[in-house]
């Protein structure tokens, strides 16, 4: 469902746009995400709204079919892109798990603010962008995928998520849509 509206009340989530993942090897118009998303965040922050910035500082826990996580980060891994620096204002959340709402707090910054809309960019389109996603539902907020400023690894993955799994979860836009409704 495309975007209906833009609540008095919004924040944008911008997950992982952190050197170590912007970098990533494969990612399909990371630059483009990158991009996007500041424009994105600028305009909330100068619109009075809340800009959540989330980076990832450890791997999650658990076994997967692609082995344990054992790896050591670089040392200026989790260091959000320069695009992406925090402002005044801003709530910053780092996780450790592919959404980032447990454990980390920004649920409580959000009620704190009185959000009821959560406005989704980032990188990957189905890890940390749709786990956060879905803990947004699961909290109650108004959820709005910004498609063009997220990617993935995998071009299908991210068109399967984007057709199939974000209008069960809430509504998409593009960011010339979201700039022009806020």
């Amino acid at each position: 469902m495309p975007l209906t509206q833009f609540d008095t009340k919004a924040a944008l989530i911008v997950i992982d746009l952190q050197k170590g993942i912007a970098g990533l090897p494969g990612l399909k118009d990371a630059g483009e995400v990158v991009a996007r998303s500041a424009r994105l965040a600028a305009a909330f922050r100068e619109r009075g709204q809340t800009v959540v910035l989330v980076n990832v500082t450890a791997p999650a826990p658990g076994r997967t079919d692609v082995g344990m996580r054992t790896f050591a980060f670089p040392p200026d891994w989790a260091e959000l892109v320069a695009e992406m620096q925090p402002e005044s204002g801003d709530v910053l959340i780092s996780k450790q798990r592919r959404g980032a709402f447990l454990g980390t707090g920004p649920h409580e910054a959000l009620q704190e603010r009185g959000v009821t809309q959560v406005f989704m960019v980032g990188i990957a389109t189905s890890a940390g962008v749709e786990s956060t996603a879905r803990s947004a539902d699961d909290y109650g907020y108004n959820v709005v995928f910004v498609v063009d400023a997220m990617t993935d690894r995998d071009a299908e993955v991210h068109r399967f998520c984007v057709e199939k799994i974000f209008p069960k979860i809430g509504e998409t836009a593009t960011t010339e849509d979201v700039l022009g409704r806020i």
